[in-house]
């Protein structure tokens, strides 16, 4: 039986743009095995969808929270998502 997917959209608040800060986010779902797309918000924050195992899901969420060199995230928030599980990771406009 395969393992259920969670799926979570994330919203990082801070000095999330101009810093990579979708480029690094792509680079740690890949290394976390996570799938989703991340995108830069007209309002200065970054929105993620992020989709695998829990303890993947977690992780990335984690991760988050660090950012790039040169980011300063003051907040992630997190709300559970009924979208479904992309099939790879993406940077979207």
């Amino acid at each position: 039986m395969a393992e259920r997917k969670r799926v979570v959209r994330a919203r990082i608040s801070g000095m999330v743009q101009g810093v990579s800060y979708r480029v690094w986010t792509h680079r740690e779902a890949m290394r976390l095995g996570v799938t989703g797309w991340v995108r830069n918000e007209a309002d200065g924050s970054v929105t993620a969808l992020i989709a695998g195992a829990d303890a993947a899901v977690d992780a990335m969420i984690d991760r988050l929270w660090q950012g790039p060199r040169g980011a300063l995230v003051s907040a992630v928030e997190v709300e559970e998502a009924a979208d479904d599980a992309p099939a790879d990771f993406r940077i979207v406009d």
